[in-house]
């Protein structure tokens, strides 16, 4: 099976990485949290990843916490030069799994430097600040005090680039007059549309749009309107929901997670697989179903 479209790129923190990328959430125990079942079979995944092109990979040091970082360093580590691995602060875990924020200057500098001692770095590629005032989704609020926090560590040279995650537009709007902003990580999907202004928004200006639960995450999306066209065009409705995000927007950068080698292989096909014009316009649909 071939690898990624070379062809198929964006801007993600000054170099291009393909659109198509790798989420390392899934290597984490069950709940994002502890150890992953099978150790080998994770690391089997990442080298997999990489040998088949992904040069992004999306990562955490609050998955686990610290597993998902300590496992990418253990499977590729050294890294190769193209290899964009971008990451996030704002929360912390607790002995219970649960997620909380994390905002403090001592708590945000303390996760960058765990962040660059779990993967094995000098400098951190990207770090989006995950914003924690709501954890279910983006709720308003000023986000200077933290993000200027983060800027200070990136005028230190730990950090290269920063992102923002969990946001409204008006926080991006905020966030951009603090600090150079290269990518926006929010729930976006199928059926999940709230983001379609703000992606229209930032493709304008360039700046890499970064979907998480582009499959649904923990609930997996089910579509009658999906499923069909998936059996009509001979895809699985995952890869048909992966395509659909790629031709969506031309900033749209994807992280599908896995922990499976298979699944990797069936989601990096989706790079190659071209939606005709019929079956985008069924897919659009699905989202103005949801939110009438």
């Amino acid at each position: 099976m071939p690898g990624i479209d070379q062809s198929s790129t964006f801007a993600l923190g000054g170099r291009n990485v393909k659109r198509l990328g790798y989420g390392a959430m899934q290597l984490a125990g069950p709940g994002v949290f502890g150890p992953p079942r099978d150790h080998d079979a994770a690391s089997a995944v990442l080298r997999e990843a990489v040998a088949r092109g992904v040069d992004h990979i999306d990562t955490s040091d609050f998955y686990g916490p610290h597993v998902t970082n300590r496992l990418i360093r253990e499977a590729l580590a050294p890294y190769s030069r193209d290899l964009v691995i971008v990451t996030k602060i704002g929360a912390r875990r607790g002995e219970d799994g649960s997620w909380n924020p994390a905002f403090s200057p001592e708590a945000l500098t303390q996760a960058v430097h765990d962040n660059l001692r779990n993967l094995g770095l000098d400098v951190l590629d990207v770090v989006n600040l995950r914003i924690m005032f709501d954890t279910h989704g983006p709720a308003e609020g000023s986000i200077e005090a933290p993000l200027t926090v983060l800027a200070g560590l990136q005028q230190q040279g730990l950090v290269r680039h920063i992102g923002l995650s969990n946001v409204t537009a008006a926080q991006v709007a905020e966030g951009r007059r603090i600090a150079e902003i290269v990518c926006v990580q929010n729930q976006y999907n199928l059926a999940h549309r709230s983001d379609d202004a703000l992606i229209d928004a930032l493709a304008r200006d360039r700046i890499a749009y970064v979907p998480f639960f582009p499959l649904g995450g923990f609930t997996p999306l089910q579509s009658s309107t999906l499923s069909d066209v998936a059996a009509r065009l001979g895809a699985t409705p995952m890869q048909v929901a992966l395509a659909w995000l790629l031709r969506r927007a031309p900033n749209i950068l994807l992280i599908p997670g896995t922990s499976s080698v298979v699944h990797l292989r069936e989601n990096l096909a989706a790079a190659e697989f071209k939606l005709p014009d019929d079956a985008m316009k069924q897919l659009d649909s699905v989202g103005s179903i949801r939110s009438a």
